[in-house]
């Protein structure tokens, strides 16, 4: 008994217990099945990412919006004569003082009584240029020098840096950036741009936007990135200026003063008049004024031009040149390039239809019968007025809701459209009998360069 329970106790003792056996493929259904979840949570994970990343950004760094223009209201200004004859008695006034004196011998004597107190001598002038040069050392806290910097490297592998100097004009600031109008040709193949602000504060331009028709350019400059001391020198030192109006009654004969480059060297100086208004330059769907004046400068001169009253009324062109007196100073009319300036800054497309165009006068109108409005006198081949139906000769009267009077009516409306959007436009057509009205459906296309 002893030795058989002995045996039982022993066969216990070496007793095995079997795994159980894997089942393979409930192991691989598990494997596909977790690894599919992490495949489908890391794409939510992504995708989620993606569309809160840009709210997230925003805000934690919210991004600045480039700025609007904005210049205040243009204010009547009035002519010498008419502030003249302000000042001088009334028909009313002279019968109940009891002067016979006429109107005319009135102005004569007091103009006489003027002249007659101006002694035209050496120290006259001393004084006259002296107040001339403050005024334009004051000017100049708008205007900036910009250095566009390439390099090339030669046959021997030598580095050649070449720098092309242009004058800018600040034309806006905000809390973080400061936006600059120049001419684009001097920093057509910059690497680098360098700008020197009145005071000698330097930074670093970006170059936003070129605009095709005039080719002027928007550079912007990051005041985050100026040192306090340079910082402070802007802060001193830097302003926007009061924007004129070169559409405002007539400006011949008008005091100017040339700012930037007028000369041919950087911060050179020009005093004059201008002597015409009456010339315009027509570019596809655009306009603009060209102001002439009698400052003999450089023929590659850029550059603004201000009034005696401290105001922007043009920006030197030298694409315009006046026939047999190349030298002489021409800008366009501020007025008809403030739209083109907030697209720069904004860096905005320009919408393009392919229109060269001009008013249709009030004597055309009366004479020959042609509808008022923007007169269509050549359409660019396979542009997007071709397409449209539009031809030569046609009247734009509506574009969209809005009315068109005259060219510069349909100038502004364009300035408002996006490149491909599809508008519709109103034009009266020469037929058989007169002039017909026709709707048709323009789709706009993106300004490019020449």
């Amino acid at each position: 008994m002893p030795e058989k329970e002995s045996n039982s106790q022993s066969d216990f003792m070496i007793e095995k217990i079997k795994e159980r056996p894997i089942n393979k493929k409930k192991l691989i259904r598990r494997t596909v099945i977790t690894a599919s979840m992490a495949v489908i949570f890391g794409l939510v994970a992504c995708f989620t990412f993606l569309a809160l990343e840009p709210i997230l950004n925003n805000v934690m760094n919210p991004k600045e919006q480039a700025p609007r223009i904005y210049f205040p209201e243009e204010t009547n200004e009035m002519n010498p004569e008419e502030m003249l004859s302000d000042n001088l008695p009334t028909d009313e006034n002279s019968r109940e003082d009891g002067e016979g004196d006429t109107e005319h011998s009135l102005e004569n004597e007091q103009i006489g009584d003027v002249l007659a107190g101006v002694e035209l001598d050496l120290i006259y002038y001393r004084q006259l240029y002296s107040a001339m040069a403050e005024y334009a050392a004051n000017l100049k806290r708008s205007m900036v020098t910009l250095t566009g910097i390439s390099s090339k490297i030669d046959w021997f592998n030598n580095v050649n840096e070449s720098q092309n100097k242009s004058s800018g004009l600040v034309i806006g600031i905000t809390k973080n950036q400061v936006y600059i109008l120049t001419d684009f040709t001097p920093l057509e193949k910059a690497e680098k741009i360098n700008v020197v602000f009145n005071g000698g504060a330097v930074g670093e331009g970006q170059l936003i936007r070129k605009d095709p028709t005039t080719n002027l350019a928007a550079v912007s400059v990051s005041l985050e990135g100026l040192s306090e001391e340079d910082l402070e020198k802007f802060n001193e030192k830097v302003k926007v200026p009061t924007k004129g109006s070169s559409n405002y009654g007539t400006l011949v004969g008008s005091p100017v003063i040339a700012l930037g480059s007028p000369m041919g060297t950087m911060d050179s100086v020009g005093y004059g008049l201008i002597t015409s208004d009456s010339g315009r330059v027509s570019e596809k769907d655009v306009s603009y004024k060209l102001l002439q004046t009698d400052i003999v400068g450089y023929s590659k001169a850029t550059g603004v031009l201000f009034n005696l009253e401290g105001q922007l009324v043009g920006v030197i062109t030298n694409s315009h040149p006046v026939d047999g007196m190349e030298n002489l100073i021409v800008a366009y009319g501020i007025t008809d390039l403030t739209k083109r300036m907030e697209k720069l800054i904004g860096n905005q497309p320009f919408a393009y239809a392919g229109i060269y165009g001009e008013t249709v006068s009030r004597e055309v109108n009366e004479m020959q019968g042609v509808p008022s409005g923007a007169y269509v006198s050549d359409v660019i081949m396979d542009s997007p007025a071709m397409r449209a139906g539009i031809r030569q000769g046609d009247v734009i009267t509506k574009l969209e809701d809005r009315m068109i009077i005259n060219f510069r009516d349909y100038v502004s409306a364009m300035a408002q459209q996006k490149p491909d959007k599809t508008v519709t436009v109103t034009v009266m057509r020469q037929a058989q009998n007169g002039y017909k009205e026709m709707v048709l459906e323009m789709t706009l296309g993106e300004l490019k360069g020449k």
